[in-house]
């Protein structure tokens, strides 16, 4: 038999941000108890208000099933201290033990429990265990640290099994079959008789048990009474589901407050209204903020709310008060005189201050314009937005407002008359700050919001303050991904390991005073073929600023190959892990990216998608999927055999063939004749190649110039279509000639020619990285 379980734990308020999180807690604890006692639910409902969580489990059996328990022990013939161990293992003695085949046996019978019993044990355990994010305790008993601690006062406990009371207490709150209704439309005790009848009574205490409910009749009726008005409600979930955390009868009500205050901008507006007093905004049928808002009232008033409303544009006039004022103040200052108090904040310990930042940025934006990497881009602007950017840290609106900060920097810039692209940048330069948030695409503000990110990304590295785990104190991640988002919707052709470097320069040659910018330049070129450009009078500049002290070329040297260059080799990789993560979502294959990355020098993230797409459509046809198949099996007899270039991996051993089958699979006829030279002879070979080994060598010979000529030219789906030529010789090859001849000059010169294979493949992609 089965009966349906409700409990109520009545409180004083529930704040509203902790009441999803405490019904999830709830249903979870209360079905670990049950499987704790071997039981479970139909179904389980779980309820929440700001004065009660309240859950119903369908269907629980009033019982729980007898248990047998077997445990087998030691043979009948074992050691006394074997058997002394068995023994105090179960508890029992010599004679409760059963023997079967020589084999001696603990069997332990459970009978069943009721389910009420288990219940009275299992409620008590929940309330003390519930993980609230903040808790207290009160009353007498609030001195000693182990009474009951609840989010709020616990005031009440229902507990009814089916039509049964179950009696229990916790924390001296003892459990019955009576609540209460609304605070105000319902005065006295509402009695439950069961799961039936608990949502119905409530409703007629005025109090609305679902908190889905509430939510659809706050959506509902916001926007109906926004409608009523000609207006459109600004859609906001987050309010919705708060609103309904805050109310248990909630009527959703207009108000207007005065224009006048709609010269402050509509998100400080907005920002004022939802933070401060939780109201939802309108908008005229333009789209434009008007002075309406809706709040959500508790109660059904007797004149139609008109008194709430009043009292609720009182203070929201008071609220909007201050932020026009710090509207007014903030204008009068201009932002290059803000900038100035950025040398005040610190931006980290080893960092240096905003205002160092800023410097920082300002360079790097400034480069990025100059050098033509934001196509369009005015350096002039670039530097002054970036020079500006950080400013309005230091408002007023800004420090009541954090959530502002950029957004405000902009406002202040316009109003200010400064270009139109530096004020836009300096609203954009946070952006895009998640995933589906606004990428800046107008150079200027593009520029600046890549030097932002990058700047904070390749510092922190340098310093060794990387993302461990599931931690990323300092948002690297997000502002990677930011990075990558700007980088493939503006299709910026940024290198990014010149771009590490040459910010890591500016960061440790402006801190220290050492000319590291130079010595970056020489050593880069020199180690890894890429140069960095860095004019006259950037050196000049720091030679100056050293004052006789900058170090030696050598010192600085050794600074760079031990810090600078595993910066930007950490960095690398990072942006690799991050790239794989955001290509994920839009379908692309980790390991193909992984394949490109894998050849070293591909820096540009623009190139390397446009690569892994084009890989990614090739690998996925038959020709594809054959070459990489031929591929691994040259890679892991070139491995077997102790023959390796650059990038070369493979793994498993894959032992040679034999067959006689010349040229089977070669029939492009662009090979005929060469492949019939070859079948006579190959000048400087000393034997004449099988037809299936010359068709090879007549393939590549064609193949590998027009792959590498439509990789410089980033003509990626033509390298794919040369690399599928090699299909069919590889196969045919593979098919028809025994690498590992008796012969050293011929095992010699074919595993030399699969050498060549495999490096032509290369110019595309390490395809050892390539699953599959």
């Amino acid at each position: 038999m089965t009966a349906d379980f409700l409990l109520e734990l009545r409180s004083e308020e529930i704040p509203a941000r902790m009441q999803a999180g405490a019904r999830a807690d709830l249903e979870k604890l209360f079905v670990k108890e049950l499987a704790a006692a071997g039981l479970k639910a139909g179904a389980i409902t779980v309820w929440s208000t700001p004065r009660r969580l309240a859950l119903i489990a369908r269907d629980l059996p009033l019982a729980t099933q007898a248990v047998r328990e077997e445990v087998k022990g030691p043979r009948a013939s074992a050691p006394p201290q074997a058997l002394e161990g068995f023994l105090r293992k179960t508890g029992l003695t010599r004679e409760q033990l059963t023997e079967r085949d020589g084999v001696l046996f603990a069997i332990t019978e459970k009978p069943g429990r009721a389910t009420k019993d288990v219940l009275t044990q299992a409620i008590p355990a929940i309330v003390r265990a519930f993980p609230w994010p903040k808790s207290q305790r009160w009353g007498a008993a609030s001195f000693s640290p182990e009474s009951l601690r609840w989010v709020r006062p616990l005031s009440g406990i229902i507990a009814i099994l089916g039509d049964e009371a179950i009696d229990l207490e916790v924390g001296g709150v003892h459990s019955g079959t009576v609540t209460r209704g609304h605070r105000f439309h319902h005065s006295g005790d509402v009695t439950i008789t069961g799961a039936g009848d608990y949502a119905a009574k409530l409703r007629d205490a005025f109090v609305i048990v679902d908190h889905a409910e509430r939510e659809a009749i706050v959506r509902d009726k916001a926007h109906a009474a926004a409608q009523e008005a000609g207006l459109v409600l600004v859609d906001d979930e987050g309010l919705v589901v708060e609103n309904a955390g805050l109310t248990e009868w909630p009527q959703p009500l207009l108000g207007r407050f005065d224009e006048a205050f709609l010269e402050v901008p509509p998100e400080v507006i907005q920002l004022t209204a939802r933070v401060n007093q939780k109201y939802f905004i309108c908008r005229d049928a333009a789209g434009n903020l008007a002075n309406a808002f809706v709040c959500t009232a508790n109660i059904a008033a007797t004149d139609g709310g008109a008194a709430i409303v009043a009292g609720n544009r009182k203070v929201l006039a008071a609220r909007l008060s201050d932020a026009r004022f710090f509207w007014e103040q903030d204008k009068k200052v201009p932002l290059a005189r803000q900038a100035e108090k950025l040398v005040r904040i610190t931006f980290h310990e080893k960092l240096g201050t905003v205002a160092d930042k800023v410097a920082r940025v300002a360079d790097l934006a400034e480069w990025l314009a100059r050098e033509g990497v934001v196509p369009g881009a005015d350096p002039v602007l670039a530097r002054q937005a970036a020079e500006l950017c950080k400013a309005d840290l230091v408002t007023d609106m800004v420090g009541e407002f954090p959530e502002l900060q950029g957004l405000m920097g902009g406002y202040y810039a316009r109003a200010e008359g400064l270009p139109d692209a530096v004020a836009d940048a300096i609203r954009d330069h946070y952006k895009p700050v998640g995933q589906g948030d606004d990428v800046p695409t107008a150079p200027v503000s593009v520029c600046v919001a890549l030097a932002d990110k990058l700047d904070t990304i390749v510092c922190f590295f340098y310093e060794g303050m990387v993302p461990t785990g599931s931690k990323d104190p300092f948002a690297l991640r997000r502002s990677a991904l930011g990075v990558l988002e700007i980088i493939k919707r503006n299709e910026i052709r940024l290198n990014l390991v010149e771009f590490s470097a040459k910010a890591l320069g500016k960061f440790e040659g402006k801190r220290t005073g050492r000319d590291l910018l130079r010595v970056v330049n020489e050593y880069l070129t020199a180690r890894e073929g890429v140069g960095l450009t860095v004019d006259a009078g950037e050196i000049e500049a720091i030679n100056k600023a050293t004052l006789g002290n900058a170090l030696d070329d050598q010192t600085v040297e050794e600074l760079i190959q031990e810090r600078v260059v595993p910066a930007v080799a950490a960095i690398m990789v990072f942006f690799a892990d991050r790239l794989k993560v955001q290509q994920r979502e839009a379908g692309v294959r980790h390991d193909l990216i992984d394949a490109v990355f894998a050849l070293g020098g591909e820096s540009d993230l623009v190139r390397l998608l446009a690569r892994v797409s084009a890989l990614q459509a090739f690998v996925g046809t038959e020709d594809g999927v054959n070459l990489l198949a031929g591929y691994k099996r040259a890679a892991n007899i070139l491995k077997k055999e102790g023959t390796a270039t650059a990038g070369a991996k493979g793994e498993g051993v894959v032992p040679p063939t034999g067959e006689e089958d010349p040229l089977v699979l070669v029939d492009d006829p662009l090979f005929k004749d060469i492949a019939a030279e070859f079948a006579h002879g190959q000048p400087g070979l000393p034997y004449a190649p099988e037809p299936a080994e010359a068709a090879l060598m007549a393939a590549l010979a064609q193949a590998a110039p027009k792959v590498e000529a439509a990789v410089r030219q980033e003509a990626f789906t033509t390298a794919m279509a040369a690399l599928a030529s090699l299909r069919a010789p590889i196969d045919a090859f593979f098919d028809t000639v025994t690498v590992n001849d008796a012969d050293a000059e011929k095992r010699t010169n074919r595993l030399a020619l699969l050498d060549q294979f495999r490096a032509a493949v290369h110019k595309v992609a390490d395809f050892s990285r390539i699953e599959g």
